[in-house]
């Protein structure tokens, strides 16, 4: 019997590009009116991810034009390993001075601290939320020479032949960990995750070779691939189909009530000054708000949603509550 399983961002995608506040240049002295005097010096970024993939390059972006928006430098620093976890452990023990912030993606970031077995030294308090910039859902792809040209074909085949069939993740607890575990539950099969706990182009290189028989990631990697022809994608999993991929059904249109996406943006470490994250997020609204910004976003697969710190507060919040309920599921089904 087909479940019935949500945990979606679509309140995200509604928001769109709902920008508030407004961004100051970065000085080097404070002003009789209190502005704060960041940043003075260079600026870390960390990416818990390797280089290429759609997390990285939509970091990069972003650092580019801070760099003009702040009037400072803005250095990304790929520290990829364990799912994202060794580099949000960087992020959470590093000085709360501003000059330091990090790429932070949920629901990895969140479930690798709830989930006790991974033995991650940060909690989901340990970071100060500072804007979210893209929401992504998952993509389902197999190979253009696949058997499978429907999702309906891939579940028949996971049903004659339980835990034969592979598909790449992330990493466990990674959003597309949990989209497979979820569409798995859904449709009562067993597709078999192995996971790439690098980031995205360790997975998408193994699925190139032929090493997994199954993609699964963010549509802003996925669609590059279907548009070289290396990939086809059989649905994404959400309620409304994407505007990246108007062609592709959703996994709703199957039968399928399974939603999921993941929510990338930006943190301090637990307290860095309130008016630093301020200036940060404001100066991010204001990146956001630059209409080729948004449309070299788009371009790459990547859909703008922002939310600034405490709008994104609220929703690290909110997630914290939800994802704890799924730990349980990585824990069994990993």
């Amino acid at each position: 019997m087909r479940k019935s399983l949500t945990i979606g961002l679509a309140s995200l995608a509604l928001a769109g590009l709902a920008l508030s506040g407004c961004a100051q240049r970065g000085g080097n002295a404070a002003s009789e009116d209190g502005e704060i005097s960041w940043p003075e010096k260079p600026i870390t970024l960390i990416v818990a991810f390797d280089p290429g993939g759609s997390s990285d390059v939509g970091a990069r972006l972003l650092a580019d034009a801070l760099e003009e928006q702040l009037d400072a430098t803005v250095v990304v620093e790929n520290r990829p390993g364990a799912g994202g976890q060794i580099g949000y452990t960087a992020l959470a023990g590093a000085a709360a001075d501003g000059y330091t912030f990090g790429l932070t993606t949920i629901p990895g970031v969140i479930v690798s601290a709830l989930d006790e077995s991974r033995g991650a030294t940060y909690t989901p308090e340990d970071f100060a939320p500072v804007a979210l910039q893209v929401t992504d859902p998952t993509a389902i792809a197999v190979a253009p020479g696949s058997p499978y040209k429907t999702l309906d074909d891939l579940i028949a085949a996971a049903e004659a032949a339980p835990d034969t069939i592979t598909a790449s993740t992330t990493g466990i607890g990674s959003q597309d960990h949990f989209g497979l575990l979820l569409l798995n539950e859904a449709a009562g099969v067993d597709i078999r995750p192995v996971h790439f706990a690098d980031g995205a182009a360790q997975a998408t290189t193994a699925f190139l070779g032929g090493n997994v028989d199954v993609l699964v990631g963010n549509v802003g990697d996925v669609k590059q691939l279907e548009e070289s022809g290396t990939a086809r994608i059989l649905t994404v999993l959400a309620d409304e189909r994407s505007p990246f991929l108007p062609d592709v059904p959703t996994a709703a249109e199957a039968g399928y009530d399974v939603e999921l996406g993941s929510a990338r943006g930006y943190a301090f470490p637990a307290g860095t000054p309130d008016e630093i994250i301020t200036k940060l997020s404001d100066a991010i609204g204001e990146v956001m708000k630059d209409e080729t910004f948004i449309s070299r976003m788009e371009d790459l697969g990547l859909q703008p949603t922002y939310m600034d710190a405490e709008a994104y507060s609220a929703f690290w919040t909110e997630r914290t509550d939800t994802l704890a309920d799924l730990v349980d599921l990585v824990r069994k089904d990993g």
